[in-house]
């Protein structure tokens, strides 16, 4: 008995210890202790009777991840095969509350920016790069302290103004001021006798005037500052600057008469937005055409390889369109555009234009191209010559559309003008084919009917 007695007191020892050591606020509740036999019964427990009027019994349990906070580690995801590293753009500080999905860091590649979001709802314990560090693909990000429970949002404060009353005007609480009686005689005059009260002159002492602005001071200022720049802005420069010194660039103009494109668009815009639910533009006009013209004319659609001295001929159509954002010109890519007719084309340009607004273009829908268009012309550009997007042979560049007089059957007419230019790599396309090329998109712009009867 004196044995059994002793046991059960070391086992209370040992359980009142690990009650006071316990640091979680559910270990402290479920650390082992001891309990009277009435109490439920646990698994792994043991009886123990002492004088066979007591009964205790000690709990033995594991302490698991469950009894406190999991904390996890946010890696870099995987980029694609052309891309190797990113700069790190935090939108989160250490200690803040992110709920799961809620981005906590953008990392800006050579072509888009990847957005990392939160895995879960907690607080970020550490942040393992700094900003504007560079990371690979796996390189761990920071650390995340998962709480179970997304952040409340705030409530929005109540405007005070509403809330509190309108303050009596002070006026109608303090008497005014008794008016000045005016005076009916005239003051008296100081007799030669009575002394004058008055100053030296060396005791008055000037007042300081107000200091004068210095002239010239805040206007036209001079000065400068300098900023980093991204990763997207660097590597378009050196694409554009690669295609610069690589191809032998030339450019050939033209005009396109825009009357019956727009006839078409004013006619039938109702009837294709109530159908596809979309709006009918004139960018769908000029990729198709674009299409027709690269299947008349496949050397425009091939590429140098510059590597084996081959030309490469492409027997798809993907068209890229440039898109400017506010970090830097894109070009998300519309594929297999052959295939396509104009309602497939305006739903895929509105679906890729809306990611890029919202900076949500994967390097997958950028990656690719056979063909790109550019439109300057929704900014007001009337003339200009594009840059071909390397490993490409040629681009398009649409301009604004302007009334101009022009010759139409033997009379001056004002008709809906623009002009289009297309450059192209001269080692590859010569003159005629890039003529021959651009006429083409002029006929199927200008006459959509073209396309029907493959004239």
């Amino acid at each position: 008995m004196l044995s059994l007695s002793r046991c059960a007191s070391r086992a209370f020892s040992r359980s009142l210890s690990a009650f006071q050591k316990g640091n979680c606020p559910l270990g402290r509740r479920s650390l082992p202790g001891i309990s009277l036999c009435q109490g439920p019964g646990y698994p792994d427990s043991r009886k123990t009777v002492i004088n066979s009027s007591n009964i205790f019994s000690v709990r033995f349990f594991r302490t698991t991840a469950v009894c406190k906070d999991d904390v996890i580690t946010v890696k870099t995801p995987a980029f694609a095969e052309s891309v190797t590293e990113g700069d790190v753009r935090w939108e989160k500080a250490v200690g803040d509350t992110v709920a799961e999905d809620e981005v906590v860091c953008e990392i800006e590649t050579d072509k888009t920016s990847v957005q990392v979001p939160s895995p879960a709802n907690g607080v970020i314990e550490a942040l393992l790069v700094p900003d504007g560090g560079k990371v690979e693909g796996g390189t761990p990000l920071f650390t995340l302290r998962k709480t179970g429970a997304a952040p409340a949002k705030a409530k929005p404060a109540a405007a005070p103004a509403a809330a509190a009353p309108k303050a009596e005007p002070a006026v109608s609480a303090v008497p005014p001021p008794p008016a000045a009686s005016v005076p009916t005689q005239m003051p008296p005059v100081p007799s030669p006798s009575q002394p004058l009260t008055s100053k030296p002159v060396s005791a008055v002492k000037p007042t300081a005037a107000p200091p004068r602005a210095e002239a010239g001071a805040g206007i036209g200022l001079r000065s400068e500052h300098r900023e980093k720049m991204n990763r997207m802005r660097q590597r378009i420069a050196q694409r554009l600057k690669e295609a610069q010194n690589t191809c032998a660039m030339l450019t050939t103009f033209n005009e396109i008469d825009m009357s019956n494109i727009q006839e078409m668009r004013a006619r039938h815009k109702d009837a294709f937005l109530k159908k596809h639910n979309l709006k009918l533009g004139f960018m769908s006009a000029f990729v198709k055409a674009s299409a027709f013209a690269l299947q008349e004319q496949p050397v425009v659609n091939a590429v140098i390889d510059d590597a084996t001295k081959e030309v490469v001929y492409r027997d798809y159509i993907d068209i890229s369109v440039a898109v400017a954002t506010p970090r830097g010109l894109v070009v998300p890519v519309i594929r297999n555009v052959e295939t396509m007719n104009y309602a497939d084309i305006e739903r895929t340009i509105s679906e890729l234009g809306e990611k890029a607004r919202k900076n949500e273009l994967a390097i997958e829908d950028m990656d690719g191209g056979t063909f790109t268009i550019s439109n300057g012309g929704v900014f007001g550009s009337l003339f200009g010559t594009p840059i071909i997007n390397p490993p490409q042979s040629a681009i398009l560049g649409m301009h604004a559309i302007v009334d101009r007089p022009v010759v139409v059957g033997g009379k001056v007419e004002v008709r809906p003008m623009m002009y289009v230019a297309l450059t192209y790599d001269h080692r590859l396309i010569d003159g005629r084919e890039a003529v021959t090329f651009l006429r083409k998109i002029k006929a199927a712009v200008e006459d959509p009917r073209v396309l029907l009867l493959d004239l």
